[in-house]
């Protein structure tokens, strides 16, 4: 791994497609500018963690039921991934909102993705959202991670049409071919945040 490379914690709850897409990326790719030093989830016995582990990356499990607040979670989760020393932290699909002590900490190096083109349909349910306003596009966003509901700076946004058999499975594949572009797009810009750096002003991120 070269010198240069930027050093990644990635946060999972599921499957861990997106970190496997990382993992591939990293792996075929020495220019790709990523080092992941470690991979956390908010649950155990998960895929994400086996993909991890076969991988030879080391892992670290911090759950909610294990502490008395969501503060003291938040607390210990902010210095779980904070012994790794990360450049960036990537949500891969980690299904819990952290709290002000995390953000605070990773402020503007906190990476999450979205399924749906923010500032439009924020919150649990994009996909559904922004079928049932009746959108004829939607999409993604990779967007830093602050202390509000997907309101962070937008990083990057792929776009997505939408079918008109999307109601019939309740946007079911309208979310797949979403995630497709998801993947990409984060593991596009996870390199690009690595390799070239990148500046905040305003609500604009600037990637030279």
């Amino acid at each position: 791994m070269a010198n240069s490379a930027k050093r990644v914690v990635v946060l999972v709850s599921g499957s861990g497609t997106n970190l496997q897409a990382l993992i591939d990326r990293v792996a075929a790719d020495p220019g790709y500018g990523v080092e992941i030093v470690a991979v956390g989830a908010d649950r155990s016995g998960i895929a994400g963690l086996e993909r991890a582990e076969r991988a030879g990356l080391p892992t670290f499990v911090t759950r909610v039921r294990d502490h008395a607040t969501r503060e003291e979670w938040d607390a210990e989760l902010t210095a779980r991934v904070a012994a790794y020393e990360p450049d960036l932290v990537v949500s891969a699909g980690f299904m819990k909102i952290v709290g002000k002590a995390f953000t605070d900490r990773f402020e503007n190096r906190f990476v999450n993705t979205h399924p749906a083109l923010l500032p439009s349909f924020p919150g649990a349910h994009g996909v559904r959202d922004a079928l049932a306003h009746g959108v004829r596009v939607t999409g993604c966003t990779v967007h830093f991670v602050d202390n509000g509901v997907d309101t962070g700076p937008i990083i990057a946004q792929g776009v997505v049409e939408v079918r008109d058999e999307d109601e019939e499975d309740e946007g079911a594949a309208l979310h797949e071919r979403i995630k497709e572009v998801e993947r990409e797009l984060l593991v596009d810009v996870v390199g690009r945040l690595a390799r070239n750096g990148y500046r905040i002003e305003g609500r604009k991120v600037r990637i030279p």
